[in-house]
């Protein structure tokens, strides 16, 4: 049997930080062995399986986690407008449809996004049959990432499957095109 985690991002450079800490493995001993500590914890969204990890992590670096719902147990601190992750400066965007406190960060420098469930590399999005889900919300929210990503994004670093490194922006659109046709 395999346990169901997602995509867990170890951002490095001026300012350490994990993009979401999966859950059902050890997160910690793989991050240890490619860092010596984390400066933060960033949750795209507050999904079992994007926070599982939480308390391990916390424990073993002794970091906040930050995300947008601060009355949720895996967050620390409510993220603000911007923050920092590795060199660059993260636009936090907040995008519900997939879960009332998902969002999106984007360094416009850097043509990174890190997009959570929001949409995927197959041009597929996230689902909407969940609690809090609501496919006209997702619908907006695809919709206003494309308004703040650039056309020549150059990585789109999604919740679950592959990365996506070419025609990101493409990726984008596609999932906002299937997301009005189911």
């Amino acid at each position: 049997m395999q346990a169901f985690t997602s995509n867990v991002f170890l951002v490095t450079g001026d300012r350490t930080a994990l993009v979401d800490t999966g859950a059902n493995f050890d997160v910690v001993s793989r991050i240890e062995e490619r860092v010596d500590g984390l400066d933060t914890v960033v949750l795209t969204h507050t999904h079992r399986d994007h926070v599982g990890n939480v308390d391990a992590v916390r424990s073993a670096f002794g970091v906040e986690t930050v995300g947008y719902d601060p009355t949720h147990p895996a967050v620390d601190a409510e993220l603000g407008g911007t923050i920092r992750l590795g060199d660059h400066d993260f636009t936090v965007r907040h995008t519900p449809g997939h879960k009332d406190d998902h969002v999106c960060l984007y360094a416009p420098a850097a043509k990174v996004c890190f997009a959570g469930d929001l949409v995927f590399a197959d041009g597929a999005f996230g689902r909407t049959d969940l609690e809090e889900g609501d496919r006209e919300a997702l619908i907006r929210s695809i919709d206003a990432l494309l308004e703040t990503v650039d056309p020549d994004l150059a990585e789109l670093h999604t919740g679950h499957g592959p990365s996506v490194t070419e025609n990101a922006y493409a990726t984008i659109e596609r999932a906002g095109q299937a997301a009005r046709r189911f």
